[in-house]
């Protein structure tokens, strides 16, 4: 029983080894010359503008997170649609009721002014 994890083991050793090798030789042959401008953030390329560390604004996550719920929900919409035959009435109702509830929510965060990017 134990022999048969022992291809197993030998990987992780590998791996392990190899992970502490490579760290190990970077740290050895590889240059460290810090310059002004490696030091500087990466923006794409191009001239960073301002600082950093500026933090955004909260409507930038809420509007984010309102994008993932409702764009993950309407995922939920292909496996229904590809077995509707199968679920006949039954499943018209329950992916209604299922689409009432995501509209009762994206009317509240809409008239809560969630959406408005000001």
């Amino acid at each position: 029983m134990v022999t048969d994890y022992i291809p197993i083991f030998i990987f992780f050793v590998i791996v392990v080894g190899f992970a502490i090798t490579t760290i190990f030789l970077s740290a050895i042959i590889g240059k460290r010359k810090i310059t002004p401008q490696k030091m500087l953030p990466y923006e794409c390329g191009m001239d960073p503008i301002g600082q950093a560390r500026k933090p955004f604004s909260v409507k930038f996550y809420i509007i984010a997170m309102l994008f993932i719920i409702f764009d993950i929900e309407v995922v939920f919409l292909y496996p229904w649609a590809v077995i509707f035959k199968e679920l006949k009435i039954f499943g018209l109702v329950e992916m209604a009721v299922f689409i009432a509830i995501l509209l009762v929510g994206f009317i509240y965060v809409w008239k809560k002014g969630a959406l408005e990017w000001e």
